[in-house]
């Protein structure tokens, strides 16, 4: 285990302490993360009613604590957690529906997902495979970094800067339209193009980091997520 300081409060850090005592650490990890698993039930939860209903009904078991206890961060990333949790509510939902069809009472277990990602659970879509899970967990990522990057800049001289150096945080873009919208040199507007690219690699290395457990580990999600992120596979 890597004790750098760095890792000491991270967000995840604080999720185990949750399972004892507050959950509002696990709260802000579920805010922030809504949007991949909200995502991957939609594509997955054929027949079991509202996607936005399972989802927060999945967020809420969550929160209340019936599936937490299960969570380990020695034993691997949140996003790991998180997906093989949301296999098992699934799992769970269609045991339900399928008793309910029966007629048959069934006995509810708690949900105490590993922090593996249940290959055997039994998800109707094959198509989404773990890879398009976390592809989805890599553009969160992204869209987080981006916020906390936007709320730096939110100062009138700042902000012009960032929204038209921004396409170049995704992408590319003129440069010599850049600088005439900002009344400086092509130059400048390279040095400030390669400042605002640093602050953003911050960001998302900040943003991964409140999901591992180590600095290692946050080097390894960084590389994992860029690969998923800019693959043109979806599945």
């Amino acid at each position: 285990m890597n004790h750098d300081p760095a890792f000491a409060t991270t967000r995840w850090t604080r999720v185990v302490a949750a399972q004892e005592t507050s959950g509002s650490a696990l709260g802000e990890l579920c805010t922030a993360y809504y949007a991949p698993v909200h995502a991957y039930i939609v594509g997955a939860a054929h027949d079991l009613g509202d996607p936005r209903d399972l989802t927060q009904e999945f967020f809420a078991r969550l929160l209340r604590g019936s599936m937490i206890h299960g969570a380990d961060r020695t034993k691997g990333r949140f996003r790991s957690y998180l997906l093989g949790a949301v296999k098992h509510f699934l799992a769970d939902m269609y045991d339900r529906r399928r008793a309910t069809k029966r007629g048959a009472q069934y006995e509810h277990i708690t949900l105490a997902p590993d922090t593996d990602t249940s290959p055997g659970i039994d998800i109707p879509d094959r198509r989404l495979s773990d890879a398009w899970f976390d592809r989805e967990w890599g553009l969160a990522v992204l869209a987080l970094a981006l916020e906390t990057l936007a709320k730096e800049h939110t100062a009138p001289d700042k902000n012009t800067h960032f929204h038209v150096l921004k396409p170049w945080l995704t992408g590319d873009a003129n440069q010599a339209d850049a600088a005439a919208q900002l009344g400086i040199s092509e130059g400048a507007v390279k040095v400030a193009i390669h400042r605002l690219r640093k602050r953003f690699r911050d960001c998302v290395k900040t943003e991964i980091a409140q999901t591992v457990a180590t600095d290692a580990e946050a080097r390894d999600e960084l590389r994992y997520l860029i690969e998923v992120v800019t693959s043109t596979h979806g599945t």
